[in-house]
């Protein structure tokens, strides 16, 4: 199961602003999806964090990869040890050692330090992304090791706040959907298109909602 803690690598006090579509999003999705209507109100003024660092983004990322958010933030405290600042040329520093030291596997190891080497020789369009295409930034993403649809559609959603990311292969959406609105059936991903088609242009705001539900308190 792929993990990401949907807060905690959200927060800073740099991006604690809300995103300028929330509120215009809220409404429109109250207004047309019955389900919706039900579940926003229930979390007030509670909206998605941004992260500003497009390298720290990618690296909690794939740190979240197939593993609980309880490992997941393990791993990531102990990699803050490591590297507190979190940068390229830090975590190259640091070292395949050090940072399986840190509770990573050997390939997740191997993918952060090619992240890491990516940036540094800037073999990745960073200063671009955020005037690039939501499937632009993808194929460009995807050609990273480690750095899978899913981790690019993280990315999407919490560096470049995109309003309209639907993470098919995130297990909390499919889960989301599930229980909110087939009473706990089994979804199929057909399935979780046809319900997230009532949510257009908003479906990131939509997803956030659903992964609300499922986890109440934000985990700061």
């Amino acid at each position: 199961m792929m993990a990401l803690n949907k807060d905690a690598v959200g927060t800073t006090s740099l991006m604690l602003e809300v995103p300028l579509y929330w509120e215009q999003a809220k409404a429109e999705l109250m207004k047309r999806d019955r389900i919706m209507k039900k579940l926003i109100p229930q979390f007030g003024d509670l909206h998605l964090v941004g992260h500003p660092d497009p390298f720290t983004t990618l690296a909690r990322s794939v740190v979240g990869q197939q593993v609980t958010n309880k490992a997941a933030d393990v791993a990531w405290a102990k990699l803050l040890v490591a590297c507190p600042k979190i940068t390229p040329a830090q975590v190259i520093k640091a070292g395949a050692e050090q940072l399986s030291g840190c509770g990573l596997s050997k390939r997740k190891t191997e993918y952060i330090l090619d992240l890491a080497d990516h940036f540094k020789a800037k073999r990745v369009h960073a200063s671009l992304w955020a005037e690039m295409a939501d499937e632009a930034v993808i194929a460009e993403l995807v050609q990273i090791r480690g750095i899978t649809r899913w981790t690019a559609e993280m990315f999407l959603i919490f560096n470049l706040l995109r309003p309209n990311v639907l993470p098919l292969d995130d297990p909390g959406l499919i889960l989301g959907i599930s229980h909110n609105y087939f009473s706990g059936e089994p979804v199929s991903r057909s399935d979780a298109r046809e319900v997230s088609a009532n949510w257009e242009p908003w479906r990131t705001v939509a997803t956030w909602y659903l992964w609300r539900s499922l986890d109440p308190v934000p985990v700061e």
